[in-house]
């Protein structure tokens, strides 16, 4: 049951994160939306830490099965890319617009990572009953 609500949090973040890119035109909505997604983000980070001894088990990188250290490695270079993205998205709102293809392209990629998250978590950390 935990695993279930882990992951309906998860592809909500995704969603948001997809709505958040659609109402991208409207500065303050987007801003808002994608920052609700991160901070969530990592709060499930957090969450999955606090419950499973995530950190633990990926250190673990020799023993892992390899989908789990694919799904950690995607996930990891996930939230570094949220620090790219906080950092061009600040530049962005305050007037630097020569980073907007920047910022742009590091959230198409974002999401992206995002998604395989989602996607990689099914076969690396869902038990197999």
């Amino acid at each position: 049951m935990e695993t279930l609500a882990m992951q309906c949090q998860s592809l909500c973040i995704v969603l948001l994160m997809i709505a958040g890119i659609i109402v991208r035109r409207r500065r303050q909505l987007h801003v808002k939306i994608m920052s609700v997604a991160m901070i969530w983000d990592v709060i499930l980070i957090l969450q999955i830490e606090l419950s499973r001894s995530a950190i633990l088990k990926a250190s673990k990188a020799m023993t892992n099965e390899l989908m789990l250290n694919i799904h950690v490695s995607i996930a990891v270079s996930t939230v570094v890319l949220y620090g790219f993205m906080i950092y061009t998205g600040r530049r962005l709102l305050s007037g630097d617009q020569r980073i907007r293809k920047s910022h742009r392209a590091l959230g198409w990629t974002t999401l992206s990572m995002r998604i395989l998250t989602f996607v990689t978590s099914f076969w690396a950390v869902v038990p197999r009953e």
